[in-house]
């Protein structure tokens, strides 16, 4: 078949309320223009994020009637170990209410000032927590994710060489290295098992341990099955049992592909780091047998972990993505090819080529996208990457403008992503007349979260005198 449907059935709906322009208008300027400030109730379509935000199956909601809330001991953080350890193999299981509290603790535990954590793109609370120890996050993505629109199967991929010149003379302590999959920062883009491999021999060649943020593991996966040679016939689970093997520990956010509400965790084979890492997780996230969460969360991954390995679902998952991607580049707008696992990112910077850098044209887009068609997408450049200084007031810019459309799992149908091509289109076909946006106020850490904007007038065009000829 060419088409390639849900592999679900729908068992229970919610409405979408569908706002007037004039509305959404009004809500904007409310929320300074940020759309993390909006309400949810006010969405047409939610492309903001597919964290935590994907629908759970029939197994998962009755795997949750299961739970047992006890504070110590409790059998569901057994079932939720017991999934994780089949899956990743580490000796060590952690449990945390989300992914930046098990960034938190590694970081506490491993990193002090000074330091130098590399990875192919940090995202943004990896990235926050690394520096808020006072170490340096290093991004060293490879030289082919560099060119947004050119295809390559894995444009997820550490740089190597660079990796490589980094463990050999680092410029400060290299305690831990770490890989993104996907990568996140990079456009959605898979990491190879061959570079795991490389990188994992690279690290271990100079006794620095190799972690994985595996937020996006299921989906990593699939695309080693779809794309590297020798894969092709190779269950998921198996794949990444391969991927997980090739390292000392991981991160992982089961919002993503635990395909749960809430949750993470932090693994590890190291029996001192687990020592300090749990006396952290009783300090500031509870008992090592809930992390922090409800003994019915920690059901729902047990089960989502393993759904997300199921292959009708990436087969139906990645189509979605995919489909999006194609359709929208047909309507004219740019982006990162090619699409990303779970998202698509639009080249803001080339969408809207009369936009400054000053003016972020990513923030300018996704808030035009909101107010055009009440889709609220996010913005992945200089808002979320760059940095102000406030002694100075300079401002250091992102190395790309991008506008992130993540599609929560199990949530839409063809249809409302049509709804999304759709507007986008009508937007293409009037994109000089969108206005850039200054930032008005910005906190010091994460601004992207809560920084307030306002529009910036369009620059006039240069009027001709009469009778002068135009150049």
């Amino acid at each position: 078949m060419r088409t390639i449907i849900e592999p679900f059935r729908i068992k229970s709906v919610e409405p979408i309320r569908m706002s007037t322009a004039e509305e959404r208008e009004r809500l904007l300027a409310e929320a300074g223009y940020n759309l993390f400030r909006l309400p949810s109730d006010q969405i047409v379509i939610d492309l903001l994020t597919d964290s935590g935000t994907g629908a759970m199956s029939a197994q998962q909601w009755a795997a949750m009637m299961q739970g047992d809330e006890s504070y110590a001991g409790s059998p569901s953080f057994r079932r939720f170990e017991a999934a994780v350890r089949d899956i990743f193999g580490f000796r060590h299981v952690i449990p945390t209410h989300q992914g930046r509290a098990a960034e938190r603790i590694l970081a506490a535990t491993l990193l002090a000032p000074g330091d130098v954590v590399p990875n192919n793109t940090h995202f943004d609370t990896t990235r926050a927590n690394i520096e808020a120890v006072g170490a340096t996050a290093l991004d060293l993505p490879c030289a082919e994710s560099r060119s947004l629109g050119t295809p390559h199967p894995f444009k997820g991929n550490l740089d190597l060489e660079a990796l490589a010149h980094l463990l050999e003379r680092p410029p400060g302590r290299v305690p831990v290295a770490f890989a993104t999959i996907t990568n996140n920062g990079g456009g959605g883009q898979p990491v190879s098992m061959a570079n795991l491999r490389a990188a994992s021999e690279l690290c271990r060649r100079h006794g620095v341990p190799f972690y994985i943020d595996a937020c996006r593991f299921a989906e990593n996966a699939y695309f080693i099955r779809k794309r590297e040679p020798g894969f092709a016939d190779r269950p998921l689970i198996e794949i990444a049992r391969e991927m997980f093997a090739l390292a000392d520990g991981c991160t992982m956010s089961a919002k993503k592909d635990g395909m749960a509400n809430i949750g993470g965790f932090l693994c590890t084979n190291d029996d001192s780091v687990a020592r300090h890492e749990e006396e952290l997780l009783i300090l500031t996230e509870g008992f090592p047998t809930y992390g922090g969460l409800a003994g019915r969360d920690l059901e729902a991954i047990a089960v989502g972990l393993y759904e997300a390995l199921d292959l009708s679902y990436q087969e139906y998952r990645h189509a979605s993505v995919q489909y999006l991607g194609e359709h929208i580049v047909t309507a004219g707008v740019p982006i990162v090819q090619p699409p990303g696992g779970h998202a698509i990112y639009i080249d803001a910077a080339s969408f809207l080529s009369h936009l400054p850098r000053e003016q972020y044209p990513g923030q300018a887009l996704a808030i035009e996208l909101y107010r055009h068609a009440g889709i609220r997408s996010v913005e992945i450049g200089s808002v979320m990457f760059g940095r102000h200084d406030p002694l100075t007031g300079a401002e250091t810019y992102a190395a790309r403008e991008l506008v992130r459309l993540a599609i929560p799992r199990r949530v839409y149908t063809q249809s409302h992503i049509d709804y999304v091509v759709e507007s986008l289109a009508e937007i293409a076909a009037r994109r000089t007349a969108i206005p850039g946006v200054r930032i008005v106020e910005q906190p010091p850490a994460l601004r992207h979260f809560s920084a307030t904007f306002e529009p910036v007038a369009l620059a006039a065009p240069a009027r001709v005198p009469a009778g002068s000829a135009r150049p």
